[in-house]
């Protein structure tokens, strides 16, 4: 049994407390999880071990929090986040029961939208985005869920408008060139970029210089 001495806030944390027992600093605590100590109070072993996994709790909780701050994550992510800066598995399984809880941690949704932001600012083909969310931990189902209403044609043909200015003043076998090898960086086919490198090229050409169809490519 020890007795606490001296409660003091942290000068670089005011968050957090010192905890002093018997004359001797002896571990910090979240504000919160020392809201009820008070000087003279006799705490056990199994009470010290107690407020510390609690401490460890809110820590971890406050991490994941400031790691979803930038931007979404998947589970997996949280928890390689949380593993780095070496927070228990008890604390790590608390926080992500809070976050599932609280709808800041699901990856249904996290993959949903992955899928919109990626279609709306840096489209890429099916594949393309099946490999990303299997680097980000997500299982196969949620991934196919994710994935399987996408059109890849449009996508192509909005990710080539976006690029094809700075190629229109090329040849038209520059052009295809560079604009193919554009859109294969982003995972679309071949028979997709063919249609819409031509559909794009006829689009800004004049009579005389259209193409029938992708075949010419």
């Amino acid at each position: 049994m020890k007795k606490i001495t001296a409660l003091e806030v942290q000068k670089k944390n005011p968050n957090r407390v010192n905890i002093h027992l018997d004359g001797e600093f002896a571990f910090g605590l979240a504000r919160i999880t020392a809201a009820w100590l008070k000087i003279g109070d006799i705490l056990s072993d199994e009470k010290i071990t107690q407020l510390q996994n609690e401490d460890a709790r809110e820590r971890a909780l406050q991490q994941a929090l400031l790691f979803l701050s930038y931007r979404a994550r998947s589970e997996k992510e949280i928890r390689q986040n949380l593993k780095k800066h070496e927070y228990p598995e008890e604390a790590i399984e608390y926080t992500m029961t809070r976050l599932r809880d609280n709808r800041l941690a699901n990856d249904n949704e996290f993959a949903q939208a992955w899928v919109e932001n990626r279609n709306t600012f840096r489209p890429r083909s099916r594949r393309a985005l099946t490999m990303e969310l299997r680097q980000k931990g997500l299982d196969e189902e949620t991934i196919n869920n994710a994935v399987s209403d996408i059109d890849e044609e449009t996508l192509a043909y909005e990710a080539a408008q976006k690029r094809a200015p700075r190629f229109l003043g090329l040849e038209w076998n520059e052009f295809r060139k560079k604009l193919s090898e554009y859109l294969a960086r982003r995972g679309f086919p071949y028979p997709v970029a063919a249609s819409v490198i031509t559909k794009i090229w006829n689009e800004a050409h004049t009579e005389e210089t259209k193409y029938e169809d992708e075949e010419q490519l």
